[in-house]
């Protein structure tokens, strides 16, 4: 079965989850929501979903300095406990954030924190690059859809394949780390700074 954009955004807007979890429990599932859900439970994704509605107030401050001092970072991640925030597993992951940061220099942590008019601007590019050819609307949609979801997974931390397994977004690796740690995690905010 054809999995298309509208069926993986209804089913985000039932989860609450990431563009692409959702996409794989779908492809994995030929389409059931229900059995995607079910997909979803067994890998835990779920209750990762579900600890993200709790309050952060603890976390840490990181920084990363790369390349001889001409790279430097700082990434704030919260966590609901002080506990948490000074486990090992928990400073590890926010220092390869840190790293991550430095390495692909995202500008935005979510597509939430895009600005409107950026995305409006981007939409208009690809708009002109997909008009001319005698393709169908819904085609056109679909394609412009991908584009603006690679653009994301360009300018956006969470939407990023992560550094050391492009396999996952930095989005799931943060969704795997609230499943084992217990509590939610966020990266709140983050800066980088480099010579150039």
């Amino acid at each position: 079965m054809n999995i298309t954009a509208q069926m993986i955004a209804e089913f985000r807007k039932k989860t609450g989850l990431p563009m692409m979890e959702c996409k794989k429990a779908l492809t994995e599932t030929n389409g059931d929501e229900e059995k995607a859900l079910e997909f979803l439970r067994k890998k835990g994704i779920t209750k990762a979903a579900e600890k993200s509605e709790r309050t952060t107030k603890a976390g840490l401050v990181e920084s990363y300095i790369h390349n001889g001092g001409r790279i430097g970072v700082l990434v704030e991640v919260l966590s609901e406990t002080d506990f948490v925030a000074k486990n090992e597993e928990f400073k590890s992951f926010v220092h390869d954030i840190a790293l991550h940061i430095a390495a692909v220099n995202p500008k935005y942590i979510s597509k939430e924190e895009v600005p409107a008019e950026k995305v409006a601007e981007e939409k208009r590019i690809l708009e002109e690059q997909v008009a001319g050819g005698n393709k169908p609307a819904e085609i056109v949609e679909k394609i412009i859809s991908g584009k603006l979801e690679k653009y994301y997974s360009e300018i956006c931390l969470l939407n990023q394949p992560y550094v050391k397994d492009p396999d996952i977004t930095v989005g799931e690796l943060l969704s795997s780390k609230i499943q084992k740690i217990g509590e939610n995690i966020v990266i709140s905010r983050f800066v980088r700074f480099e010579i150039a």
